[in-house]
């Protein structure tokens, strides 16, 4: 029988314990699900695992029905309702619903104390919100079918499976770098790159290099490929900037935002010490795309949205009022300008106005859009050129006719 690389345990049920009928036994049937539905069921005793259908007191009636509700349609694939991980604390979770919002998106929650809410704007989606490590994890087990994690968190806990993919790479917020870092004094005073540190006749199998980071899979690899023979890790959480001071560890790998707590703490980042370069990402299950059209709308939605509100990101536009002969002529004098290209080009189009009864059109309106930095040289251009009455508005999407991401992903699943 073929096994996927999925499990996903379901259906718990308590029931009295043979040894004593006070004693709840805690047994759940757990069952894998190949890409081609073939399945395999087993039960769990209380941490023991037997591949034959019986469960203590559970008549042979009961087990049948059991077993019948999970081979008979009780897998992912088979659920109805789409699932959403989203981070359920932090600046990650805030930036998130931040972001939901701006694309018109808005998270309904209508109890902090619950972990599962809704978008009311897409149809049956069910938004949980976890941990992020919890959401890939989950991901992975089938759980769920969309989720927006770190992209450094998405690779630590995602393992390289290829069952996850991501939808959209760069959000746009939650930017870091996973980074080595050292201290700046003692031994490591005159260490500026991962080569001398990797180098220094120090560590030895005895005596190996000792780094605190909470990346025990990331971390090993990378100093592993990075010709790191004597090693070693100690796995923690919370603020590393400490452990080289107390004497626990060399080096750390962690996360780093601005550098600001590892130049407080006397700590440095060295050269060619950076793992990954991180941000929220988008992420899906590879079967859930495949296997539900469902999830392909609801995920071209979220993606096309997303795209568009993050394209029009510090873009503007510019309208403005110019005589002319024709568009044209107005044309030609707005292309002959370096910041006034637009998009693909300014769209001009004539302005009527009604004189002696007759109407006339002795004006062009003239509509670019530039990007925040450009904005006043744009406006002084235009100027120069004639143009009068300048208005400018922040733009909040820019749809393309068909959003590059999304085809990028119908690549990547041979759809």
């Amino acid at each position: 029988m073929s096994l996927s690389r999925l499990q996903q345990p379901c259906y718990l049920q308590q029931c009295p314990s043979v040894l004593s009928p006070s004693i709840p036994l805690l047994c759940s049937f757990s069952f894998r699900v190949s890409p081609y539905s073939q399945r395999q069921i087993r039960l769990h005793f209380d941490g023991h695992t037997s591949s034959a259908a019986a469960c203590c007191s559970l008549s042979q009636q009961q087990q049948s029905q059991i077993l019948s509700s999970v081979t008979n349609g009780s897998t992912v694939s088979d659920r109805k309702e789409i699932r959403l991980g989203l981070p359920s604390k932090g600046r990650m979770a805030a930036d998130t619903l931040d972001l939901l919002k701006d694309c018109q998106l808005s998270v309904k929650h209508v109890n902090p104390r619950q972990y599962v809410a809704e978008i009311p704007q897409l149809t049956n989606l069910e938004v949980w919100f976890q941990r992020p490590k919890d959401i890939v994890r989950k991901l992975l087990s089938g759980d769920l079918d969309l989720g927006i994690v770190g992209f450094d968190t998405f690779s630590e806990f995602g393992l390289g499976n290829e069952d996850l993919i991501i939808v959209h790479d760069a959000l746009g917020y939650g930017e870091c770098r996973l980074s080595i870092a050292i201290p700046k004094y003692g031994i490591f005073e005159n260490i500026n790159s991962l080569r001398e540190l990797a180098q220094m006749p120090q560590w030895t199998t005895e005596k190996p290099l000792r780094v605190a980071t909470g990346f025990s899979h990331l971390g090993p690899k990378f100093m592993k490929d990075n010709g790191f023979t004597h090693v070693t890790f100690s796995t923690a959480d919370g603020a590393l900037e400490a452990a080289p001071a107390m004497g626990i560890a060399d080096a750390i790998l962690d996360l780093v935002s601005s550098g600001t707590t590892l130049k407080e703490n006397n700590l440095k980042e060295i050269e060619g010490g950076v793992v990954l370069e991180s941000q929220a990402v988008l992420v899906a299950t590879r079967k859930s795309l495949i296997q539900r059209e469902d999830v392909r709308s609801i995920t071209k939605e979220i993606l096309e949205r997303f795209e568009a509100h993050l394209r029009a990101g510090g873009q503007f536009t510019v309208t403005a009022n110019m005589r002319g002969s024709s568009t044209e002529e107005v044309a030609a004098r707005v292309l002959s300008q370096p910041s006034l290209s637009g998009l693909q080009g300014p769209t001009v189009s004539p302005v009527f106005c009604k004189r002696d009864g007759e109407v006339v059109s002795d004006f062009y309106a003239i509509v670019i859009c530039v990007p925040k930095k450009a904005l006043y040289e744009s406006v002084q251009q235009l100027r120069e050129i004639g143009g009068s009455g300048v208005l400018i508005s922040p733009l909040t999407y820019i749809f393309e006719e068909v959003t590059p991401r999304w085809q990028e992903l119908l690549l990547k699943l041979d759809l």
